[in-house]
């Protein structure tokens, strides 16, 4: 009961903190009426510790976020696929501005709302959320002032608003037009030049702990889940589709792939598209849409085996096999053949097949495609897609997204479906990844050809954004004075010339 007593006590003062006003500057007497803190001496000298330090922020790289946001134009086209029904006279904070919180904090690594009842109190992300008056004086209740940012439940109307008919839900979104505004920022990140584009796909289960909205069991994952599909180019997403888990993973490609081929065409005319994913897309309907088109798209997918397909690979089976037993080297073999199924396909199509035998016994893997074995007419390399580096060389190369879904998990939270409802888990599965392409728009503009170009979004989070900083704000100017014994500090500082060379996004 004690330990519960003092527990209590401990919330009810960060409750009272959360109302504090923050100090105009650092330099601000600081009423405090606290013992120290006392920690183990240090030799002859006394270790204290007390809450005087002034304005302090641990973000000081939410600044960076704040430029690269301004060369893609990004908080401004995502506030055009929300309608503000509030009255203005009333608003302290914008759509923009709460966007803009949102997303640089998902960025910044606070992914759950109830982080923003102390965020709100950070003069240095208000100050990149373009509050004019960081400190939040200018606040239209003056119960308010002191508090610059939108607390927890503001953010969680801007959330819930297309599924909560109340006064207070007043923000609701298009999902079209921000399905739309993922695709189109994206495809705005690719070379235009590009004569190759490699998109790829994937299903990635995002395992649910309630009783949300379409929630289903879905066995391969053991669990409750959705199963969203994504689509990405490189480390640029292009698509983030939030799906239940009771629906095979190529539902809704076909629909998908429209939308992105024609806006990648737009961007990249010279472009040939190549379609990338497992075996859970190699389905007729994709397979037959890609062919359709003109000019083609690619497609390089795994196959699913089954016995006439092992049949096939089984003379490479039995030589891998007698290299396993005779030297246990486990090099795989490689054949190609047409093959067409009895009754899904409409015509028969390239098959690579990989014999392999490792310790664990037979492994044979399959792909099916439609890229040329002796490459394409204006590329010198006629062998790239010749069986053994079609399969090792290429379509393996997938694996690199399911890095970047690691990000999206595991940096970005986006698999926090803690909603109940699908519309608004929907929305914080495009924040997430609003998010992410800010941190890979900062990775590849800013920090190109440094020891972070291939960092992944937490390490960028770590080693350049978490930086203290105290701030100071006057009359003139909002003075950020980031720690000296920040050790990347020239890194810091190239990143900031670049992100500063780039022209701001017009519109």
């Amino acid at each position: 009961m004690g330990l519960n007593k003092e527990a209590a006590e401990a919330s009810e003062g960060l409750i009272s903190l959360s109302q504090m006003k923050t100090p105009p500057t650092a330099s601000s007497a600081t009423d405090c009426k606290e013992q120290p803190l006392l920690f183990q001496d240090l030799g002859s000298r006394q270790v204290a510790a007390d809450f005087s330090g002034g304005t302090l922020s641990s973000d000081g790289g939410v600044l960076l976020l704040r430029q690269v946001d301004a060369s893609l134009g990004l908080t401004h086209r995502l506030a055009q696929c929300f309608s503000d029904a509030r009255r203005q006279v009333y608003v302290d904070h914008s759509l923009q501005q709460l966007l803009a919180q949102r997303l640089y904090g998902l960025a910044l690594g606070y992914e759950d709302l109830n982080d923003h009842q102390r965020l709100r109190l950070d003069p240095l992300l208000a100050a990149a959320c373009d509050k004019r008056d960081p400190l939040g004086e200018d606040r239209f209740n003056p119960a308010h002032r002191g508090v610059a940012l939108a607390g927890a439940s503001t953010l969680n109307r801007l959330e819930l608003s297309n599924n909560k008919r109340t006064r207070a839900h007043k923000l609701a979104h298009d999902a079209g037009r921000l399905e739309a505004c993922l695709l189109q920022t994206g495809v705005r990140c690719l070379p235009k030049y590009a004569e190759e584009i490699v998109v790829d796909l994937d299903a990635m289960g995002h395992r649910l702990h309630g009783e949300q909205e379409g929630r289903h069991f879905r066995a391969y994952y053991d669990d409750y889940c959705y199963l969203p599909l994504y689509v990405f180019v490189g480390d640029i997403p292009l698509w983030a589709q939030l799906r239940t888990s009771d629906q095979d993973a190529a539902d809704g490609v076909v629909a998908a792939l429209e939308k992105i081929a024609a806006a990648i065409r737009q961007r990249c005319r010279r472009a040939r598209i190549i379609v990338r994913g497992d075996s859970g897309f190699c389905r007729e309907e994709i397979l037959a849409w890609c062919e359709r088109q003109a000019p083609v798209v690619y497609y390089c997918l795994g196959l699913a085996k089954n016995s006439v397909l092992i049949e096939k690979l089984g003379p490479a089976l039995a030589s891998a096999q007698m290299r396993w037993c005779l030297s246990g080297a486990a090099r795989g073999e490689f054949i190609e053949f047409e093959y067409q199924t009895v009754k899904s396909w409409s015509r028969s199509r390239r098959v690579i097949g990989k014999a392999e035998v490792t310790a664990q016994g037979q492994n044979p893997r399959f792909l099916v495609t439609n890229l040329p074995a002796k490459g394409f007419k204006p590329d010198q390399d006629s062998t790239r897609f010749t069986p053994a580096r079609l399969y090792e060389g290429f379509y393996c190369a997938r694996g690199e997204m399911e890095n970047v879904l690691k990000q999206q998990v595991l940096d970005l939270r986006a698999d926090r479906m803690s909603t109940h409802y699908l519309a608004s888990n929907q929305l914080r599965l495009w924040l997430a990844a609003f998010a992410y392409l800010l941190l890979e728009r900062i990775r590849t503009l800013g920090l190109a050809g440094t020891d972070l170009a291939r960092a992944t979004a937490g390490s960028v989070r770590l080693k350049l954004l978490k930086v203290a900083g105290q701030v100071r704000v006057s009359v003139r100017r909002v003075y950020v004075q980031l720690s000296s014994a920040y050790p990347l500090q020239a890194l810091f500082r190239l990143c900031h010339r670049r992100l500063m060379a780039l022209a701001p996004a017009s519109g």
